[in-house]
């Protein structure tokens, strides 16, 4: 009994770790198995044996899924294709999520009165101009290396390539500020 409760408890424990790194952008998201689905054969308990099968048995679900065209193999369109589905699939979660909360009269759509209210909500005191000015002012103070209250033509440079490179990612990256 030992043994099953420590099979499901490392098989939920790394099921978990892989649903993790896939909201974090890191691998398609894995559904976690039922104790059901790991008891192959009905008997009330789960073995090793049965997770083992119950791995194979979705990872070759996920292999048909990404194999479009049938052939047995995964070319590089493919897993970009299965990378790219499973990223649409979390932005659209995302935005959904996003209208359901900003989405005020209901209609499921937002309207613009309905972003800025939700915007404003986000600052400390709901003045956006201010918290644009203190954004602007931070964003200064990250890559001013200098310290002089201004940005050279070096600094801004790296400034606009730190915003492209997050912007290319989709998401709030690292910086080299001595801040």
């Amino acid at each position: 009994m030992k043994t099953t409760l420590l099979v499901a408890a490392i098989v939920a424990g790394a099921t978990l770790a892989g649903s993790v790194q896939a909201r974090e952008g890191k691998a398609p998201r894995m559904d976690m198995p039922t104790f059901e689905q790991l008891d192959l054969n009905d008997d009330g308990e789960v073995t090793t044996d049965e997770v083992t099968q119950a791995r194979e048995a979705q990872a070759a679900e996920r292999f048909a899924a990404a194999d479009t065209n049938g052939d047995g193999a995964l070319s590089a369109d493919e897993m970009i294709a299965r990378v790219e589905t499973a990223r649409q699939e979390r932005m659209a979660s995302r935005i959904a999520d996003h209208i359901e909360k900003a989405d005020t009269n209901g209609d499921g759509v937002l309207q613009a009165d309905e972003m800025q209210a939700q915007g404003g909500e986000r600052g400390d005191d709901g003045d956006r101009a201010e918290r644009g000015d203190r954004g602007g002012a931070h964003m200064f103070e990250r890559f001013d290396e200098d310290e002089n209250g201004s940005l050279n033509a070096e600094e801004f440079a790296e400034m606009q390539e730190r915003m492209q490179d997050r912007g290319d990612r989709g998401h709030r990256g690292g910086h080299r500020g001595h801040h």
